[in-house]
């Protein structure tokens, strides 16, 4: 047995002993990466923001087949006599961990917080110009014009109890690109399914059931107890899951999967998620620093960004780094949104002369140097993918330096204004399934609630005002043809590389069954065993 196994089993063995429940029906959850912070609104992140729905609750939830649930919220309109104002009737008798009631109060904080200048998630929300109590269980949220896709935005908007984080002096959102703390940070008051008991980030976060909740008897809630461990070494976290440490390991590597599926301890489900890994380049720079082209920047030419992704052999990707669990595309949408086609995913064919000759035409028939950054700890085989492309884009010339580390280390370095990578592997799930987000977040210019992942420093007036319309565009054909082209443009121009969408693995114990959802989120709190 290896050393590293012997540490992570008296982790594991700790959180439960700490807990006191082990004749309870204890869930040990290993994952590839931690939870960056506990605080709801500070980062938009699949891992952070599934641990918090285990905690914490939004408005609406979205089913394994996409549709919307009712959650904190029991009903939503839009109101006849006003297309601008949604209102939310609340769901009564909920209470949050300390015993708080749950109540308009708390939404309106919550929305105003999440549409702070710090928080992650305030893209979802440009389009809101303020949010209302009308009486104790009703909200009225007033947009900036009609806004028919509002409630798609809100899946991962979490209800925070005012009373409790205005106490603790936790009103202003963690800045966590900048390393900010606060008491929310690793402290937790929600409304979920369960409590938090200790949490030691990198190491080991115990959650214990929440015998109050509102949900008791309409969700299985019998798992009494999570034991959250990170574990970054994949040997390792398939070592545990195969001799039983732990139950359930949501990050499956590709090249375990097989293997898995022979073992008649373990049961393996599988499915797509709606995530798409692509590069991203900035064309907005005078200069890239880490490149030997002084006072130039080579990704500000489209003729470059076209050779590079022509230069990419996606399917040899897909083959040897991630074992088929993929499927190469040719946009950074993935197939489950609104405003994808089947024409926008096929991936450009590979031809690595005519790279060359488009390098040479562009004025560098050399190529050029660059730093790839790259994390090591978030999606299948991250640096596996950046040392692919490394060697593929070295092909054609460009000679690269790849920096890969902790996503801790790398979301910061994308998010920063202005930003510390001009080079970057970045995955993008959809949440609201729109086109929508994508725009906002990766697109827009960096300026407000909009553009908070535009780390490429693409600033263009036209495509911000048309992006804009869309909050507000109520004849949807008309707004699926701005969409369309909206990608038109963003096709052509190559912003962004796009490689593959993600196919995801889970390993469980086969007296547990968790299917894969597309956005990778678990309720834990819907687990059951037979």
């Amino acid at each position: 047995m290896t050393r590293s196994f012997v540490k992570f089993a008296a982790v594991l063995m700790a959180g439960t002993m700490l807990a006191g429940v082990a004749e309870a029906r204890s869930l040990k959850w290993a994952r590839s990466g931690d939870s960056l912070t506990l605080d709801p609104h500070a980062q938009n992140e699949g891992p952070t923001s599934t641990l918090a729905h285990q905690i914490y609750e939004p408005l609406v939830t979205r089913k394994v087949d996409g549709g919307l649930e009712p959650t904190l919220a029991t009903s939503w309109r839009i109101l006849p006599d006003d297309p601008t104002v949604w209102e939310f009737k609340l769901r009564q008798g909920v209470k949050f961990h300390n015993g708080n009631p749950f109540n308009a109060d708390d939404v309106v904080f919550s929305v105003e917080r999440v549409m702070s200048p710090t928080s992650d998630f305030k893209g979802l929300w440009a389009s809101v110009e303020s949010v209302k109590k009308v009486d104790d269980y009703t909200v009225h949220i007033k947009t900036k014009g009609p806004n028919p896709i509002l409630i798609q935005n809100m899946t991962n908007t979490f209800m925070m109890d005012k009373e409790w984080t205005t106490a603790n002096k936790a009103e202003k959102v963690q800045d966590f690109k900048n390393k900010e703390e606060n008491f929310a940070v690793r402290n937790a008051n929600g409304t979920g399914a369960f409590q938090l008991v200790s949490r030691e980030p990198d190491v080991r976060t115990v959650l214990r059931r929440n015998d109050a909740y509102w949900g008791k008897g309409k969700v299985p809630l019998e798992v009494s107890e999570i034991v959250y461990t990170p574990v970054k070494a994949d040997a390792t976290r398939i070592a545990a899951m195969l001799s039983g440490e732990v139950d359930f390991v949501q990050d499956v590597p590709v090249q375990d999967i097989q293997r898995l599926k022979s073992q008649s301890g373990v049961k393996v489900n599988e499915g797509p998620e709606n995530r798409t890994i692509f590069l991203g380049m900035d064309v907005g720079s005078a200069e890239l620093k880490s490149s030997d082209q002084k006072g130039k920047n080579p990704f500000a030419d489209k003729q470059v960004r076209q050779a590079m992704s022509m230069a990419i052999n996606r399917d040899a990707i897909q083959r040897v780094v991630m074992r088929g669990q993929s499927r190469p595309t040719g946009t950074i949408a993935p197939p489950f949104i609104d405003g994808f086609t089947p024409e926008m995913g096929k991936p450009p064919a590979y031809d690595v002369a005519k790279a060359k000759a488009m390098l040479a035409a562009a004025g560098y028939p050399n190529g050029f140097s660059v730093t790839l950054n790259c994390p090591n700890d978030r999606y299948l085989n991250d640096e596996g993918i950046c040392q692919a492309v490394v060697g593929m884009l070295g092909q054609i010339g460009i000679k690269i330096n790849l920096v890969a580390q902790s996503k801790s280390i790398h979301f910061p370095l994308i998010q920063k204004n202005p930003p510390e990578t001009q080079f970057y592997l970045l995955g993008w799930g959809v949440p609201p399934f729109d086109s929508d987000y994508i725009f906002t977040f990766l697109y827009h210019t960096r300026e407000g609630a909009r553009g908070g992942w535009n780390a490429i420093g693409l600033s263009d007036k036209a495509l911000d005002a048309k992006i804009q319309s869309l909050a507000s565009e109520t004849d949807l054909a008309k707004r699926k043809a701005t969409v369309a082209d909206i990608w038109a443009k963003l096709q052509d121009e190559t912003y962004y590389i796009p490689l593959h969408d993600q196919l995801l693995a889970y390993a469980m114990k086969p007296e547990i069954n968790i299917p894969v959802h597309p956005d990778n989120t678990v309720w834990i709190k819907n687990v059951s065993f037979k």
